[in-house]
């Protein structure tokens, strides 16, 4: 080859080698970030009764009783009685075996519905929670009892037991429910794991939240359990400390994740949400006040907050005062959510976006669930109870709500593995 053309070849890659080296040092990572997809599973209203704790757990592909080439994706929820507080009845299974593209259900549960006391009164499940158990390959259900009495709840009477069911994806039944054993102890006397979010362990073990009044007191505390789980009976294994705050009703609904190397909690007050961590999962810190990365109060009280746990980034799911929602009650709508800065375990201000908008009803009770690598989904339902002197809200209410069940998909823009399949 002339040696003309040698040293033109030579500049010529040089060239290519130079600018491509340039380009992709241009290039940044792409950032985490996700789209919303909002989609209804089932609505309707009677203004009589209406659809509460809809929440949902993933059966992943390839696991016993699913062939399909999707998760099937498994949500119970319960009717309340609108003109009582907290009066539940038997809850109902909801499924989807295409991504939500179409839902069958719901269908009683029969072995989840009111069971008769010795004692004249009644008592069921509720404040349920499916999720999926990866070492026993169960769809394990996780909530506490409520006990009535003519219908109303006496609070003298009404201790908490935490109790769990499984779900058999061939029948599309869940199974009788048992009551979770603890030790003797004023902690164990009423405690619950109610609408709490818990964490299973890559060996199987469980880190289940419950909240709890010992004799004699008025407000409750929060403690993480370690249980195990053998595919048929849920075991006590250990506890954490006391989490105790001294004013409200206490702490409540706590809920646990694990992000990097630290287990991060969140829990319920009457004035204001709190969150810790611990390295642990068991033994926690002295919770703080939520609030975002500039120092504000987040503006969330008395009402449940959830976490959603991406690989790359941990985020809250929460209600909030200061969005024009003073008509809401508790101001529970619209549903929030917000990427945490786990140091400082506070909400980043302008990563804040609402998932679920506002109709007037509340919707401060609902779930997560990671369907696969690519979407997570917060449900939620309507809770059509608002402010006195009536709280029910009319079948025609100017705000349009009609007690829908919402499916709000999270897409990720980067894969996460889901954990535990």
């Amino acid at each position: 080859m002339p040696l003309q053309k040698s040293f033109l070849l030579m500049l010529s890659m040089l060239w290519l080698f130079t600018h491509n080296n340039l380009h992709a040092a241009d290039q940044k990572p792409q950032q985490l970030d996700f789209r919303i997809q909002l989609s209804t599973a089932i609505k309707g209203y009677d203004g009589k009764t209406c659809w509460v704790h809809a929440r949902a757990g993933a059966i992943p592909v390839g696991a016993p009783g699913n062939s399909s080439s999707d998760p099937i994706v498994v949500m119970t929820m319960q009717k309340l009685l609108l003109s009582g507080s907290d009066i539940f009845y038997a809850l109902n299974s909801m499924r989807t075996d295409n991504l939500g593209k179409s839902w069958q259900g719901p269908v009683e549960q029969k072995n989840l519905s009111r069971h008769n006391l010795p004692d004249g009164g009644e008592v069921v499940v509720s404040d349920f929670w499916p999720q999926w158990h990866a070492k026993s390959k169960t769809l394990l259900g996780i909530g506490h009892t409520v006990r009535y009495y003519n219908n109303r709840i006496d609070h003298k009477k009404n201790i908490r037991v935490t109790s769990y069911a499984a779900y058999d994806p061939k029948t599309n039944v869940w199974s009788n429910w048992k009551s979770l054993k603890l030790p003797d102890g004023p902690e164990f006397a009423s405690s619950g794991a109610g609408s709490v979010q818990r964490y299973d362990l890559p060996n199987g073990d469980i880190l289940l939240p419950v909240y709890f009044t010992k004799p004699g007191k008025k407000v409750s505390d929060v403690m993480v359990i370690r249980c195990r789980f053998d595919g048929e009976t849920l075991k006590y294994v250990e506890h954490g400390n006391e989490l105790s705050i001294d004013f409200g009703r206490g702490f409540a609904e706590p809920s646990i994740t694990k992000f990097g190397d630290w287990f991060y909690l969140t829990l319920r007050n009457d004035k204001f949400a709190y969150v810790t961590r611990s390295r642990d999962g068991l033994h926690f810190a002295p919770p703080q006040k939520w609030t975002f990365d500039d120092g504000q109060d987040l503006g969330s009280y008395n009402t449940q907050a959830h976490w959603v746990t991406h690989a790359n980034g941990l985020f809250l799911v929460y209600t909030r005062r200061g969005a024009k929602n003073d008509h809401v009650f508790r101001n529970r709508a619209p549903l929030f959510i917000g990427r945490v800065n786990p140091e400082k375990m506070a909400i980043i201000r302008n990563s804040e976006r609402i998932l679920v908008p506002e109709r007037g009803a509340r919707l401060g009770n609902f779930g997560v669930v990671n369907v696969n690598k690519h979407e997570t989904w917060v449900i939620v339902s309507e809770w059509m109870q608002t402010h006195g002197p009536n709280h029910i809200m009319p079948v025609d209410n100017k705000y349009g709500a009609d007690n829908s069940v919402y499916v709000s998909k999270i897409l990720w823009n980067q894969p996460h593995p889901v954990k535990n399949e």
